[in-house]
């Protein structure tokens, strides 16, 4: 059973919720994102994309698939989205998102991994498979994985569960790089090919 949670959605919700279980912090429930720098095309059009083409390819090879979001026009908060993995019982949740800073030369792909979950080890291995296959299937840059403990959706979730940050919007190259519909598909194939390979040490 493997979740996917493209991230964001066509309008943020800045209600706050709780960044973890009994924590008095509190987050927006879901942020807006980041848009292409040249494209202009927001970030959650390109997680939805690559998560249904992603769901299709994990659905063909016989994997059950559960998705947090079908399509842009819905509000669902990290809390819920991480609900949805734990009342699934996923056996790998992944979070596609991309990113985007004020130095328009950062450019590549990075994995994000909670600091507090039962499934460390697993996530970890994940994570670097993953993100092995993503660069190596679609030619960028692969960047080091970052361990957080501020993520909302990383926090509440009980499953293993890991964040690709696909690449940077706010780099000209790259964004115009995963904003086109056929490297989509080399996206949603190289985390295929991860997750694959994940499973196949299992």
């Amino acid at each position: 059973m493997i979740g996917i949670d493209p991230g964001h959605q066509a309008h943020q919700n800045s209600d706050p919720e709780p960044i973890a279980p009994g924590s008095e912090e509190t987050k927006m429930k879901v942020s807006s994102g980041t848009s292409g720098v040249a494209s202009g095309v927001e970030e959650h059009v390109v997680n939805l994309n690559v998560g249904l083409k992603l769901r299709d390819m994990l659905e063909d090879a016989g994997a059950e698939v559960v998705m947090t979001r079908t399509s842009a026009d819905v509000d669902i908060s990290n809390i819920e989205r991480a609900a949805v993995f734990n009342e699934a019982g996923v056996d790998l949740g992944i979070r596609l998102h991309c990113d985007g800073v004020d130095d328009e030369s950062v450019r590549g792909a990075f994995m994000l991994i909670p600091e507090d979950n039962p499934y460390e080890e697993q996530i970890r291995r994940a994570a670097e498979i993953i993100i092995e296959e993503y660069t190596d299937t679609t030619g960028l840059k692969q960047l080091s994985t970052q361990v957080r403990s501020d993520q909302t959706g990383f926090n509440w979730c009980k499953r293993p569960v890991v964040n690709i940050e696909m690449g940077y919007m706010s780099n000209l190259e790259e964004d115009w790089l995963i904003t086109d519909e056929d490297f989509q598909t080399d996206m949603a194939r190289g985390i295929y090919n991860g997750i694959l390979a994940y499973f196949s040490e299992q």
